[in-house]
Parts: structure tokens; sequence; C-alpha cells
């Protein structure tokens, strides 16, 4: 039995879904790439059990196969042959022989059949569709916010909160909080679903960014995320979702505007004076000037810089840790930004200071207790 393939083209699918191989040593076949061909058409597969993708392709073939190759190894091959047709011939044993202009290469295969079913949508599904772009985006402002305390599991994940007015995008670590409202996302009923954070750092790697449709299913126990010739599937977390809503703060009389970029210039740079461990900077704010200041009392490190800022309310003097709030502005895409606060014992509000009409994007901020002299 053999198959001709482009080098490029198997490679390009192979690292589509390469996120998802398992690294498993109770089950080391899940350390392979399962390839299923059926007249010319290729189905990729990986999986960790957890996150399972599927890349489809077309290839030369007249034979029925279904192997499994060691991943990292093949991967290593492809990477290293010039553009070319290749030849795979895969005999009784499963034995995989790869012919190229240069040489011939062979690797241990194993059985197809024996890699663990991939899960497909059961009768009950609920679907949307949006575009590619689109959900990147949504994870691009959510992604870094999602947490990765194994004790807190709900909020390891990206909360999908589907609704006929709208959609609702949460993440959370407990220290920060991203929501995003879509109320051009609308579904036919209410349904809510946890996606864990490894699948979508494997996603967000492999969504179109344009207007391609891809659309989303789920299920009681999994999501299906299918983007024409790649798909992903995941095993949903059960647990319930923190009151996201409950932390809101709705009174925050003092707000700051200021330009993002140079605010976010004057973080990296006063960042690298805190102290690495609460990586704590302080704001105070009087007048139309933010005075931001980082120190670590330990080394002697400090460093003060001062923003020209659009700033109504009480002076005010709180502290954030400063990589979170840099991991925020990097997220935001606007000229100018909002903190909308109340105390320096309260959760702050940062907010674009102009958002389209398809979007409302919130993220939430709990300050930090300053330490040595402001």
């Amino acid at each position: 039995m053999k198959f001709v393939v482009s080098t490029s083209t198997l490679l390009k699918q192979l690292q589509n879904i390469s996120g998802a191989l398992a690294g498993n040593k109770v089950l080391p076949i899940l350390d392979n790439f399962l390839f299923d061909i059926k007249k010319n058409n290729l189905t990729l597969c990986s999986s960790d059990l957890e996150t399972s993708m599927i890349a489809t392709m077309e290839v030369e073939c007249k034979d029925n196969i279904k192997v499994a190759i060691e991943g990292k190894q093949l991967l290593d091959v492809l990477k290293n042959l010039s553009e070319q047709p290749l030849t795979f011939k895969v005999d009784e044993t499963f034995s995989v022989e790869i012919s190229s202009d240069n040489g011939v290469y062979k690797l241990n295969g194993e059985d197809g059949d024996n890699f663990p079913k991939i899960p497909k949508p059961s009768g009950e599904t609920g679907e949307l569709t949006m575009a590619g772009g689109t959900l990147a985006h949504i994870i691009g402002s959510t992604f870094f916010a999602i947490g990765q305390e194994e004790l807190r599991p709900a909020m390891t994940g990206l909360f999908f909160q589907l609704g006929i007015d709208g959609s609702c995008f949460v993440s959370t670590d407990a220290h920060r909080l991203v929501r995003i409202k879509r109320p051009d996302l609308k579904h036919t009923e209410s349904a809510n679903f946890i996606v864990p954070r490894k699948s979508i750092s494997v996603l967000k790697n492999v969504l179109p960014a344009d207007l391609t449709p891809v659309k989303v299913a789920y299920d009681k126990n999994n999501a299906y995320f299918d983007a024409g010739n790649i798909q992903l599937i995941c095993r949903l977390i059960d647990a319930k979702y923190p009151d996201y809503e409950a932390v809101i703060p709705a009174e925050n009389p003092n707000v700051l505007s200021i330009n993002k970029d140079d605010l976010f210039a004057a973080l990296k740079r006063v960042s690298i004076f805190s102290n690495k461990t609460t990586n704590q900077v302080a704001f105070n704010l009087k007048g139309s000037t933010l005075h931001i200041n980082g120190q670590d009392i330990e080394f002697s490190n400090e460093a003060n810089e001062s923003l020209a800022c659009n700033y109504s309310g009480a002076d005010l003097e709180i502290g954030f840790n400063g990589k979170f709030l840099i991991d925020m502005l990097a997220a935001i895409n606007s000229e100018a930004i909002r903190f909308e606060m109340s105390s320096p014992s309260r959760a702050g509000l940062v907010l674009p200071e102009k958002q389209a009409d398809s979007e409302d994007l919130l993220m939430l901020i709990m300050p930090i207790m300053l330490s040595g002299n402001y």
C-alpha cells in the first residue's frame, strides 16, 4: 500500500494539528499522527484524549490505508526535506518507508485501528457560526486572563455564554477578568460551556484571521470547532463558572483617560525596576497628571514617570500588578483607554475609550496593597 503527497503540504497540515500530540507514556500511540486514507482523501488526526484535531487533504492513493506514525520523528524528517513529492509505503506490519529524491527513510508505524476514537457530535448538538477572524480576536483578547490553577477548574478555560440577544465570552484567574459581549453573535437558545485553556491555545494558532466561517458546535460533553479543513474537538470542563457579574463594581467615581501607547511604554520601563515577585507599580493621580512608580527595596531599584492624562475624581493612590496591566493593554485595540476606579482596595475597570457597535469589551483588575515608600 502506498500514497504520494507533497512535502510542504503534508508538513503544514501536521504542524497545524501537532498541538494535540500527547506525549502520553500510558498510551504511547498518542505520540503518533493517525493517517486514514480513503480513495484520495487523507484524514490526519492527533489527540491527547482531552483535545483532538483533524486535518484533511488530498493525496495520490489507490488503496485504503490506516496507520499511526510517530509524530516528532516524522515532523523532523519533513522539516529537513525540500519541497518534492514523497512516496509513503506501508506494509502489513505497519512499517512505513518514505522515499524522496535524496533517499529512503524507514519508520515504525502502528495499526491505526488502535488509535482512540475521535468524538463526534451527538444528536443533541447546538451550533453557532462566526467569522474565523472574529473568534481569533475574541481569543486574543481573553486568553491571557485564563487561570492556570487546577484547584479552580472552572477558571482554567474560556467561558462561552451564548444567547438569543447575543453572546458573551469571559476569562478570569481571580486577579483579573475579561468580558467581551458580542450582540451580533446571536444563538437560537441560551447555552453555557467552558473550553479548556489548552484547547483554546491550540485553536488560536490555527484559526483563519479573515471572514472564513468557523462552526462552533457543542453537546453535553464536547465542543467542536470546524474551520473547513481543520477541526478541533475538546472535552468541556465539567464545572460551574463563577458569577463574574457580581465582582464587577457598578460605581466608580474616579475616571482616568489616557493614551494607551504612552501608558504601555511607561509601564514597560517602570516595571523593570519593580519587585520581581509582586510586579507592583503604583499609580498616583492628582489633577491632570498620572505619576507611575516602581521599586524594589531589596535591591534599591526605583523608577518614576509622569504622564499627562484626563482625570476626574479625588486624589488617588492605588497599586497594580504591572505585568497584568501590560498584558491587558496589549489586548486592547484602542488609541485611548479609560480606567474607572473607586478606592485603593476595590477592583478597577479598564476599557477602550471607543468601542465598535459589535463589541463591548470590559477588563477588570484587582489592586494590590502598596508596600514601600510612595
